[in-house]
C-alpha cells in the first residue's frame, strides 16, 4: 500500500484538509467569482502559500479557516439579498413596468462597512498603521475628473469622487492644523507625504493636478478597495477631529468650495469652531442648544475674508503642553513668514504644506485672504519670467524652494531659487545618504549651514562625529581600505630600500645598474598587493569553506548587495566626474 495512500471516505489530513482553491471555494460558498473577490477584499482575506501545493502551481490557495469566515458572514446574506433584488427589478425593466421597477430601485437593499472596520482594526493605532495605502488610493480617485464613465462596463460615480475629495482635504487640514507633516518629496508620479500621526509614521502618494489618463486595469476591483477604504478614512478623520475638540463631519462655506478653496475652508471652520467653543465656555450655566451654536459658527464663518484670517487656529488651539520638540521646531520654520502663490505652481500642495510649517499663504484669484500687492508679503512663489510688476520688498522663488526648506528644517539661502535659475538637485528625505555610501554635494552643504547655525564643528569627509573625541580611534575596517594601506606601507619600504642600495653602491664606488629602479620597485609593490589580496581572499575561503550553507549562502548574498552597492556609487561618482570636465570645458 502507498504511504499517502488514502481509502474512499477516510476524512483528508494535512494541506489537503488545510487548504482549498478559489474554485473549490466559490463552489463551497455558492457564489459568484466576482461577489467572492468582493467578499476577500472587505474581509482581508488573501490567497495563501501552503508548503505543498496539492492541486498544483498553477492554483490559488486559501486557508480553510478563512473560508469559514467567510461562509458566516453576514454581509455574505446582504449580498445574496442585493443580488435576488437586482434580478428582481431586471424582470421588471424587461416587462416594461416602469412603475414596479421605479418602486423596486427606491427600496433596494443597502449595506454599511463599519463592522468590518471595527473587526478588522480593534485598535484605533491599528488602523493607522494601515492608512498608507488608504490614504494613496483616496488621493488617486479624488484626482479624477468629476464625471460619470464607464470603464470595462464599470462605472465610476461622481459622488465616490466628491466624497473622495472631501475626505483627502479633511485629512490634509487635520495634518496642516496640528503641524504632523515631516517630509515631502516630488517625484515623477506625484508627490510624496510622510506624518507622524500618535506616533505612527504614515505616508501616502497624491498625484500631480494634470490630465489623467486612466489605463487598462480593472476598476471594479479598485472600486471596491476604495469602498472600504472611504469607510475606513471616515472613522480615522472622526477619531482625530475629536481628538483636538472640533466637529465632524466640518460645515464649510459653501462660496469657498465652488471657487476650490476647500482646504482654506476647512481651516475657516476650524477657526469658527474654536470660537464657537470659547462663546460655550463663556456662557456656562445658560442653555444654547445646538441651533445656536451651529449659528456661531456660521456667523464666525461668513464674513469676508480679511488679510491675516488663514490660519488663526493654529496659534489659538494649540496646545503647547501636548506638543514634542520636532513639532515645536516644525511649527516655527516659516513663522512671520508670508507667502503668495502665482497661479501657475501646485496650489493646493503648496496650501498644504506651508500653513503646516507655521506660514501664511494667499494665491490668485478669487476667495484668496489677500492680494498680490499687500506690502507684507515676504516671498512669492513663481515658475516663470515675471512679467507684470516686481515688488523689491519680497523675495521671488521657485516652488522647489518650499519643498527643500521643509526637508533640511532650516531657512535655506533663495539666490539659487531665483526665478530664471536651474535649481539645485531635489533631494530625496527617505534616503539614507550614509548607509548608501554617496553624500550628494547639496547635502553636505546644506549639513554645512545647519551646523553654521548650530555653531558646532562638523569632521571631514570620511570621518564621523565620533572620531572628533577620539582621533586615535580611525581603524581600517574595509578589505579595499586595508589592500590600500598595505599598498601605501609597501611602496614607502621598497623606496628606502632603494635609497639604501643606491647609497652602498656609491660608497663602493660601483656604478649603478642601467634598469629603471621605478619599474622595479612597482612590480615589487604589485607583488605584496597582490600577495594581501590572496591571503585575504584565501582566509575569506576558508571562513566560507566552514560555515553551513545557509549562512554561506547568506553572506554571499550580503557581499553581493555591498557590490551592487559600491557599484552604484561608483557610477554616480563618474557621472559627476564628467558633468564636471563638462562644465570645466563650457
Amino acid at each position: 500500500m502507498p504511504k499517502h495512500y488514502r481509502p474512499a471516505g477516510k476524512k483528508k489530513e494535512g494541506n489537503a484538509a488545510k487548504y482549498v482553491t478559489r474554485t473549490q471555494a466559490v463552489k463551497y460558498l455558492q457564489i459568484s467569482l466576482p461577489v467572492f473577490r468582493k467578499l476577500c477584499i472587505l474581509k482581508g482575506v488573501f490567497p495563501r502559500v501552503p508548503k505543498k501545493k496539492v492541486k498544483g502551481n498553477h492554483h490559488s490557495y486559501y486557508h480553510m479557516k478563512d473560508i469559514m469566515f467567510l461562509k458566516h458572514e453576514p454581509l455574505l446574506e446582504k449580498l445574496r439579498d442585493i443580488r435576488t433584488y437586482d434580478k428582481k427589478i431586471k424582470k421588471a425593466v424587461s416587462k416594461k413596468n416602469r412603475d414596479l421597477a421605479e418602486r423596486l430601485l427606491t427600496r433596494k437593499p443597502s449595506y454599511t462597512l463599519d463592522m468590518l472596520v471595527r473587526e478588522r482594526y480593534p485598535k484605533f493605532i491599528d488602523a493607522l498603521r494601515d492608512l498608507d495605502d488608504c490614504l494613496s488610493m483616496v488621493h488617486l480617485f479624488a484626482a479624477l475628473p468629476a464625471v460619470d464613465r464607464a470603464v470595462d462596463g464599470e462605472k465610476i460615480p461622481v459622488e465616490r469622487v466628491h466624497n473622495c475629495r472631501r475626505l483627502s482635504h479633511e485629512w490634509l487640514a487635520y495634518i496642516s492644523r496640528t503641524h504632523k507633516l515631516r517630509k515631502t518629496f516630488i517625484s515623477v508620479k506625484g508627490i510624496y507625504y510622510q506624518a507622524e500621526v500618535e506616533g505612527q509614521i504614515v505616508t501616502w502618494l497624491t498625484p500631480h493636478a494634470l490630465q489623467q489618463v486612466l489605463p487598462d486595469v480593472d476598476y471594479r476591483v479598485l472600486l471596491t478597495f476604495l469602498e472600504f477604504y472611504e469607510t475606513l478614512l471616515a472613522f480615522v478623520n472622526y477619531k482625530l477631529y475629536r481628538s483636538i475638540n472640533v466637529s465632524y463631519p466640518p460645515i464649510l462655506d459653501p462660496r469657498l468650495e465652488a471657487l476650490a478653496a476647500d482646504l482654506y475652508a476647512l481651516s475657516r471652520y476650524f477657526d469658527a469652531n474654536g470660537k464657537s467653543k470659547q462663546i460655550e465656555n463663556q456662557q456656562e450655566g445658560t442653555n444654547l442648544d445646538e441651533s445656536e451654536v451651529r449659528l456661531a459658527q456660521l456667523h464666525q464663518q461668513l464674513p469676508s475674508n480679511e488679510p491675516g484670517a488663514l490660519m488663526h487656529l493654529l496659534d489659538d488651539g494649540s496646545n503647547k503642553e501636548d506638543e514634542d520638540l520636532e513639532t515645536r521646531e516644525c511649527k516655527s520654520l516659516f513663522k512671520n513668514v508670508k507667502f503668495f502663490l502665482s497661479r501657475e505652481v501646485p496650489r493646493e500642495s503648496l496650501l498644504f504644506v506651508i500653513p503646516a510649517f507655521g506660514g501664511t499663504v494667499s494665491w490668485e484669484g478669487e476667495g484668496a485672504p489677500f492680494d498680490e500687492s499687500d506690502d507684507s508679503i515676504t516671498h512669492q512663489v513663481v515658475d516663470r519670467p515675471i512679467q507684470g510688476r516686481r515688488f523689491l520688498s519680497r523675495e521671488y522663488v521657485q516652488p522647489q524652494w518650499v519643498y527643500d526648506c521643509v526637508n533640511a528644517r532650516i531657512f535655506l539661502p533663495t539666490d539659487k531659487y531665483m526665478v530664471g535659475c536651474i535649481p539645485p538637485p531635489h533631494l530625496s528625505p527617505f534616503v539614507d545618504n550614509e548607509a548608501e555610501g554617496h553624500v550628494p554635494d547639496y547635502a553636505e552643504a546644506i549639513e554645512r549651514i545647519k551646523a553654521a547655525g548650530r555653531k558646532e564643528v562638523l569632521p571631514l569627509p570620511g570621518t564621523g562625529i565620533e572620531d572628533l573625541d577620539d582621533p586615535q580611534g580611525l581603524l581600517v575596517s574595509d578589505r579595499q581600505e586595508a589592500i590600500e594601506a598595505a599598498k601605501r606601507k609597501q611602496q614607502i619600504s621598497m623606496l628606502e630600500k632603494q635609497y639604501l642600495d643606491e647609497l652602498k653602491l656609491e660608497l663602493k664606488g660601483a656604478p649603478l645598474s642601467d634598469v629603471p629602479k621605478e619599474i622595479e620597485v612597482k612590480d615589487a609593490v604589485g607583488d605584496a598587493i597582490s600577495d594581501v589580496q590572496q591571503m585575504a581572499d584565501d582566509v575569506s575561503d576558508m571562513s566560507k569553506v566552514v560555515m553551513p550553507r545557509k549562512k554561506r549562502k547568506l553572506l554571499e548574498a550580503m557581499e553581493m548587495s555591498k557590490e551592487r552597492k559600491r557599484s552604484s556609487v561608483n557610477r554616480l561618482k563618474e557621472r559627476k566626474k564628467n558633468i564636471d570636465e563638462a562644465k570645466n570645458l563650457a
